[in-house]
Protein backbone atom coordinates (compact mmCIF):
# COMPACT_ATOMS: atom_id res chain seq x y z
CA UNK A 1 0.00 0.00 0.00
CA UNK A 2 2.82 2.29 0.34
CA UNK A 3 2.50 3.33 -3.99
CA UNK A 4 -0.73 3.97 -2.71
CA UNK A 5 -0.02 6.31 -0.32
CA UNK A 6 2.51 7.55 -2.33
CA UNK A 7 0.65 8.77 -5.14
CA UNK A 8 -2.34 10.07 -3.01
CA UNK A 9 1.16 12.40 -1.49
CA UNK A 10 1.56 13.33 -5.06
CA UNK A 11 -1.78 13.60 -6.66
CA UNK A 12 -3.94 14.71 -3.67
CA UNK A 13 -1.61 17.40 -2.12
CA UNK A 14 1.81 18.10 -3.74
CA UNK A 15 1.27 17.87 -7.42
CA UNK A 16 0.28 21.58 -9.15
CA UNK A 17 -2.03 20.25 -12.06
CA UNK A 18 -0.65 23.40 -14.09
CA UNK A 19 -3.00 22.63 -17.25
CA UNK A 20 -6.03 21.13 -14.97
CA UNK A 21 -4.66 17.62 -15.70
CA UNK A 22 -4.88 18.33 -19.49
CA UNK A 23 -0.76 18.93 -19.44
CA UNK A 24 -1.02 14.87 -19.24
CA UNK A 25 -2.13 15.25 -22.92
CA UNK A 26 0.93 17.71 -24.41
CA UNK A 27 2.62 15.38 -26.44
CA UNK A 28 -0.64 14.60 -28.38
CA UNK A 29 -1.21 18.17 -29.11
CA UNK A 30 -3.72 18.23 -26.74
CA UNK A 31 -6.49 16.01 -24.88
CA UNK A 32 -9.14 16.30 -28.38
CA UNK A 33 -6.26 14.77 -30.43
CA UNK A 34 -5.41 12.22 -28.09
CA UNK A 35 -9.13 10.98 -27.50
CA UNK A 36 -9.82 11.28 -31.28
CA UNK A 37 -6.28 9.56 -32.30
CA UNK A 38 -5.82 7.01 -29.41
CA UNK A 39 -8.95 6.59 -27.32
CA UNK A 40 -11.55 6.33 -29.04
CA UNK A 41 -10.51 4.19 -32.07
CA UNK A 42 -10.05 1.63 -29.51
CA UNK A 43 -12.79 2.22 -27.39
CA UNK A 44 -15.58 3.00 -30.39
CA UNK A 45 -16.72 -1.00 -30.44
CA UNK A 46 -17.86 -1.04 -26.97
CA UNK A 47 -19.55 2.46 -26.25
CA UNK A 48 -22.14 3.36 -26.64
CA UNK A 49 -22.62 1.74 -22.74
CA UNK A 50 -25.77 2.14 -20.84
CA UNK A 51 -23.27 2.88 -17.52
CA UNK A 52 -19.96 3.52 -17.20
CA UNK A 53 -17.20 3.48 -14.15
CA UNK A 54 -13.91 5.36 -14.90
CA UNK A 55 -10.92 4.51 -11.77
CA UNK A 56 -8.60 7.53 -11.57
CA UNK A 57 -10.27 10.34 -14.01
CA UNK A 58 -7.86 12.82 -12.15
CA UNK A 59 -9.64 16.14 -13.31
CA UNK A 60 -11.85 14.57 -15.69
CA UNK A 61 -9.82 15.16 -19.15
CA UNK A 62 -11.75 11.71 -20.39
CA UNK A 63 -14.74 11.92 -18.37
CA UNK A 64 -15.37 14.82 -20.50
CA UNK A 65 -15.74 12.46 -23.67
CA UNK A 66 -17.12 9.75 -21.69
CA UNK A 67 -20.03 11.37 -20.30
CA UNK A 68 -21.74 12.06 -24.17
CA UNK A 69 -21.47 7.61 -24.43
CA UNK A 70 -23.72 6.50 -21.87
CA UNK A 71 -26.49 7.44 -19.54
CA UNK A 72 -24.79 7.42 -16.67
CA UNK A 73 -21.35 7.66 -15.32
CA UNK A 74 -19.65 6.88 -11.91
CA UNK A 75 -16.01 8.53 -11.23
CA UNK A 76 -13.85 6.93 -9.24
CA UNK A 77 -10.58 8.53 -7.23
CA UNK A 78 -8.42 8.28 -4.32
CA UNK A 79 -7.49 11.78 -4.51
CA UNK A 80 -10.29 14.41 -2.97
CA UNK A 81 -8.81 17.53 -4.91
CA UNK A 82 -9.64 15.61 -8.41
CA UNK A 83 -13.09 14.48 -7.50
CA UNK A 84 -14.17 18.12 -5.88
CA UNK A 85 -12.48 19.39 -9.13
CA UNK A 86 -15.00 17.47 -11.67
CA UNK A 87 -17.59 17.79 -9.08
CA UNK A 88 -18.02 21.81 -10.03
CA UNK A 89 -16.65 20.81 -13.67
CA UNK A 90 -19.44 18.51 -14.25
CA UNK A 91 -22.70 20.70 -11.87
CA UNK A 92 -24.16 20.74 -15.10
CA UNK A 93 -24.24 16.99 -15.70
CA UNK A 94 -26.92 15.40 -13.68
CA UNK A 95 -25.71 11.70 -14.59
CA UNK A 96 -22.05 11.98 -13.67
CA UNK A 97 -21.42 11.07 -9.84
CA UNK A 98 -18.37 11.20 -8.71
CA UNK A 99 -16.75 9.07 -5.25
CA UNK A 100 -13.47 8.85 -3.26
CA UNK A 101 -12.21 5.51 -2.81
CA UNK A 102 -9.41 3.39 -1.44
CA UNK A 103 -7.12 3.37 -4.16
CA UNK A 104 -8.27 -0.35 -4.23
CA UNK A 105 -11.89 -0.95 -4.25
CA UNK A 106 -15.43 0.06 -5.52
CA UNK A 107 -18.05 -0.25 -2.93
CA UNK A 108 -20.63 2.04 -4.99
CA UNK A 109 -20.85 0.67 -7.58
CA UNK A 110 -23.21 -2.39 -6.85
CA UNK A 111 -23.33 -6.08 -8.23
CA UNK A 112 -23.54 -6.55 -11.96
CA UNK A 113 -24.38 -2.93 -12.32
CA UNK A 114 -21.86 -1.60 -14.95
CA UNK A 115 -21.43 -1.65 -18.72
CA UNK A 116 -18.02 -0.34 -19.25
CA UNK A 117 -15.18 -0.24 -17.01
CA UNK A 118 -12.60 2.33 -18.33
CA UNK A 119 -9.27 4.02 -16.51
CA UNK A 120 -6.52 5.25 -18.86
CA UNK A 121 -3.33 6.59 -17.84
CA UNK A 122 -3.41 5.96 -14.19
CA UNK A 123 -3.37 2.05 -13.25
CA UNK A 124 -0.28 1.86 -14.95
CA UNK A 125 1.34 2.94 -11.80
CA UNK A 126 -0.05 0.52 -9.52
CA UNK A 127 1.35 -2.67 -8.58
CA UNK A 128 -0.06 -6.26 -8.48
CA UNK A 129 -1.96 -6.26 -5.14
CA UNK A 130 -4.02 -3.08 -6.45
CA UNK A 131 -4.19 -4.67 -9.90
CA UNK A 132 -5.48 -7.70 -8.31
CA UNK A 133 -8.43 -5.97 -5.84
CA UNK A 134 -9.16 -3.61 -8.72
CA UNK A 135 -10.15 -7.09 -11.03
CA UNK A 136 -12.15 -9.00 -8.53
CA UNK A 137 -14.19 -5.59 -7.65
CA UNK A 138 -14.93 -5.43 -11.74
CA UNK A 139 -15.55 -8.84 -11.63
CA UNK A 140 -18.24 -8.47 -8.92
CA UNK A 141 -19.65 -5.34 -11.02
CA UNK A 142 -19.81 -5.64 -14.90
CA UNK A 143 -22.97 -6.67 -16.13
CA UNK A 144 -23.21 -10.06 -18.08
CA UNK A 145 -22.22 -8.18 -21.03
CA UNK A 146 -19.79 -5.48 -19.82
CA UNK A 147 -16.12 -5.23 -20.65
CA UNK A 148 -13.03 -3.08 -18.78
CA UNK A 149 -10.89 -1.29 -21.14
CA UNK A 150 -7.60 -1.02 -18.95
CA UNK A 151 -3.89 0.97 -19.42
CA UNK A 152 -1.91 -1.08 -17.26
CA UNK A 153 1.84 -1.02 -16.61
CA UNK A 154 4.23 -4.45 -18.67
CA UNK A 155 7.13 -3.95 -16.55
CA UNK A 156 7.29 -7.17 -14.83
CA UNK A 157 7.36 -8.63 -18.58
CA UNK A 158 11.24 -7.55 -18.50
CA UNK A 159 14.11 -8.09 -16.67
CA UNK A 160 14.99 -5.07 -14.43
CA UNK A 161 17.58 -4.75 -16.13
CA UNK A 162 15.45 -3.93 -19.26
CA UNK A 163 14.13 -1.02 -17.42
CA UNK A 164 16.59 0.53 -15.13
CA UNK A 165 17.22 4.05 -15.36
CA UNK A 166 14.30 4.22 -17.90
CA UNK A 167 11.25 3.87 -16.08
CA UNK A 168 10.99 8.02 -15.46
CA UNK A 169 7.01 7.48 -15.83
CA UNK A 170 7.15 5.08 -12.78
CA UNK A 171 5.37 2.34 -14.32
CA UNK A 172 4.44 -0.53 -11.43
CA UNK A 173 7.59 -3.40 -11.23
CA UNK A 174 4.90 -6.49 -10.38
CA UNK A 175 2.18 -5.91 -13.14
CA UNK A 176 2.59 -7.53 -16.70
CA UNK A 177 -0.29 -8.60 -19.64
CA UNK A 178 0.49 -12.19 -18.31
CA UNK A 179 -0.13 -11.03 -14.94
CA UNK A 180 -3.28 -9.81 -15.27
CA UNK A 181 -4.66 -11.74 -17.45
CA UNK A 182 -3.99 -14.33 -14.88
CA UNK A 183 -5.71 -12.45 -11.79
CA UNK A 184 -8.71 -11.92 -14.57
CA UNK A 185 -9.05 -15.91 -14.33
CA UNK A 186 -9.04 -16.38 -10.90
CA UNK A 187 -12.00 -14.26 -10.33
CA UNK A 188 -13.90 -15.15 -13.43
CA UNK A 189 -12.78 -12.86 -16.27
CA UNK A 190 -11.62 -13.56 -19.79
CA UNK A 191 -8.56 -10.77 -21.23
CA UNK A 192 -9.75 -10.59 -24.76
CA UNK A 193 -7.47 -8.18 -26.39
CA UNK A 194 -4.17 -7.03 -24.98
CA UNK A 195 -1.78 -4.51 -26.75
CA UNK A 196 1.56 -3.92 -25.36
CA UNK A 197 2.85 -0.80 -26.10
CA UNK A 198 6.00 1.65 -25.79
CA UNK A 199 5.05 4.16 -24.19
CA UNK A 200 7.55 7.79 -23.68
CA UNK A 201 9.77 7.07 -26.36
CA UNK A 202 11.46 4.06 -24.40
CA UNK A 203 12.51 0.75 -26.63
CA UNK A 204 10.75 -1.91 -24.73
CA UNK A 205 7.31 -2.41 -24.09
CA UNK A 206 6.60 -1.10 -20.72
CA UNK A 207 2.44 -0.55 -20.67
CA UNK A 208 -0.39 -2.44 -21.80
CA UNK A 209 -4.19 -1.84 -22.85
CA UNK A 210 -6.09 -4.92 -21.75
CA UNK A 211 -9.73 -5.74 -22.82
CA UNK A 212 -11.38 -7.94 -20.13
CA UNK A 213 -14.98 -9.39 -19.66
CA UNK A 214 -16.70 -12.18 -18.02
CA UNK A 215 -15.76 -15.53 -19.03
CA UNK A 216 -18.98 -16.81 -21.45
CA UNK A 217 -19.97 -13.20 -21.81
CA UNK A 218 -20.90 -12.38 -25.82
CA UNK A 219 -17.76 -10.74 -26.47
CA UNK A 220 -15.74 -13.42 -24.93
CA UNK A 221 -13.17 -15.24 -27.27
CA UNK A 222 -9.38 -16.09 -27.44
CA UNK A 223 -7.24 -13.69 -26.25
CA UNK A 224 -5.43 -11.69 -29.30
CA UNK A 225 -2.15 -10.72 -27.82
CA UNK A 226 -0.19 -8.04 -29.97
CA UNK A 227 2.99 -5.99 -29.58
CA UNK A 228 3.23 -2.24 -30.84
CA UNK A 229 6.78 -0.94 -30.38
CA UNK A 230 5.81 1.94 -32.63
CA UNK A 231 3.25 3.31 -30.12
CA UNK A 232 5.08 6.66 -29.61
CA UNK A 233 7.26 6.69 -32.85
CA UNK A 234 4.32 6.31 -35.09
CA UNK A 235 1.19 6.99 -32.79
CA UNK A 236 1.86 10.15 -31.09
CA UNK A 237 3.74 11.98 -33.78
CA UNK A 238 0.62 11.35 -36.12
CA UNK A 239 -1.60 13.03 -33.33
CA UNK A 240 0.62 15.45 -32.79
CA UNK A 241 1.47 16.59 -36.48
CA UNK A 242 -2.44 16.56 -36.60
CA UNK A 243 -2.52 19.18 -34.17
CA UNK A 244 -0.77 21.28 -36.18
CA UNK A 245 -2.58 21.30 -38.72
CA UNK A 246 -6.31 20.94 -37.59
CA UNK A 247 -7.92 22.66 -34.75
CA UNK A 248 -9.10 20.60 -31.34
CA UNK A 249 -12.85 19.19 -30.94
CA UNK A 250 -15.17 21.62 -29.88
CA UNK A 251 -15.76 21.54 -26.44
CA UNK A 252 -19.32 22.25 -26.99
CA UNK A 253 -20.17 19.51 -29.29
CA UNK A 254 -22.23 16.37 -28.08
CA UNK A 255 -22.69 12.70 -29.95
CA UNK A 256 -26.54 13.46 -30.04
CA UNK A 257 -26.10 16.71 -31.52
CA UNK A 258 -24.06 15.50 -33.96
CA UNK A 259 -26.36 12.75 -34.59
CA UNK A 260 -29.30 15.24 -34.81
CA UNK A 261 -27.10 17.19 -37.53
CA UNK A 262 -26.96 20.27 -35.04
CA UNK A 263 -24.22 22.10 -36.31
CA UNK A 264 -24.25 24.28 -33.25
CA UNK A 265 -23.55 20.93 -31.00
CA UNK A 266 -25.91 22.22 -28.26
Amino acid sequence: MAVIAENLSMWDQSYAWPKQGDEWSDAWGGVSHQWWTTLFPRLQGYVPAERILEIAPGYGRWTHFLKDLCAEIVIVDLAETAIAHCAERFAGDRHVSGHVNDGKTLPMAADGSIDLVFSFDSLVHVERDVMESYLAEIARILTPGGVAFLHHSNLAAHDPSVYEGKNNGWRASSVSATVVEALGAEVGLSAISQEQISWGGVDYLNDCISVITRAGSRWDRENVVVENPGFSKVEIAMALQRSKLYPPSSPNVTFAALELGDPAGS
